[in-house]
């Protein structure tokens, strides 16, 4: 017996799958208002007469939706609202039997101590949650992307660059999915920024033309990713800053800055471009620095 009609829950499912492609060209605070409100019918459902296997839908879907808003709550800085969405979506995932999930909290939880300079503790999570990924899944994927991140910033040149042949291996026979701006889902483009940033962080002589490659694409994509390409000109302009070209970096992370598509969570690394800038170009720094604080008047200042 059931009191869940058979559209209720495939209505869900849809709602998660067009929330998480509306993440990358939507501000985080706006997305976590409807993210909330799937969620609140999702709960309401739980106490509702269901078969077994709608049951587990509803726990896969509440998973996802608690796994989204943590991500948008680290985007805003929200840490303790990010941990406990997070640890509700870990809770669902392993209610339900969902390793995926699972493994996307762990990488969710890496990103989130990458942002915040814990280095070590990145690479650590970004290891388990590929233990426990599916093979080739998405997650699995991404965590070994981070994991090459997080290895770039403790300089382990080695370990960076086996990731990043790993990385390649797994996406060489990936298929473009249907929906490649769903944050869940891996695409080619996603390996081909996270190699730029990998780069630019690892201080590799070949991050900046790598970086104009992949901005390059994002520009000229038919689907505008907004928030990738304020990415990819901060990666462009450290690498640029490593290439001892202080006036072209602070072109790109100017462009970055008057995006207005920066959200908290990547604040630090516009600070990081504009020190590196700084000790040979202190003028075009400031100006880099006093674009920041007018737009980002909260936490620019």
């Amino acid at each position: 017996m059931s009191d869940i009609g058979g559209d209720t829950l495939e209505q869900l499912e849809s709602a998660v799958d067009d929330l998480a492609s509306a993440y990358n060209t939507t501000p985080p605070g706006e997305l976590l208002v409807r993210i909330r409100t799937y969620l609140g019918c999702a709960g309401r459902l739980m106490d509702s007469r269901m078969t077994l296997a709608q049951h587990r839908r509803l726990l896969v879907t509440a998973g996802w939706l608690s796994l989204l808003a943590s991500t948008c709550h680290v985007d805003l800085g929200e840490l303790p609202a990010a941990a406990a969405r997070g640890h509700l979506a870990w809770t669902l995932a392993d209610e339900a039997g969902h390793p995926e999930i699972s493994a996307w909290c762990l990488e969710t939880r890496a990103w989130q101590q990458l942002t915040g300079g814990e280095f070590e503790q990145a690479a650590k999570l970004s290891r388990a949650a590929q233990e426990i990924a599916p093979a080739g899944s998405s997650a699995f994927i991404q965590a070994t992307a981070q994991e090459g991140r997080a290895l770039a910033r403790l300089g382990d040149s080695t370990g960076t660059y086996s990731a990043l042949r790993k990385v390649a291996r797994l996406v060489s026979g990936l298929s473009m999915p249907d929906r490649p701006e769903h944050h869940f889902r891996y695409d080619p483009a996603k390996s081909d920024a996270y190699v730029a940033t990998t780069l630019a962080w690892l201080g590799d002589p070949g991050a900046e033309s790598y970086a104009r490659h992949v901005l390059a694409d994002l520009v000229g994509a038919v689907s505008t990713r907004p928030r990738r390409i304020a990415s990819a000109n901060l990666d462009l302009g450290l690498a640029l800053v490593a290439a001892g070209k202080p006036d072209e970096a602070a072109d790109a992370a100017l462009t970055a800055v008057t995006s207005g598509r920066l959200v908290p969570s990547t604040y630090w690394r516009v600070s990081e471009v504009v020190t590196g800038i700084e000790g040979r170009d202190a003028v075009d720094a400031a100006v880099v620095r006093d674009a920041f604080r007018d737009i980002y008047p909260v936490l620019g200042g």
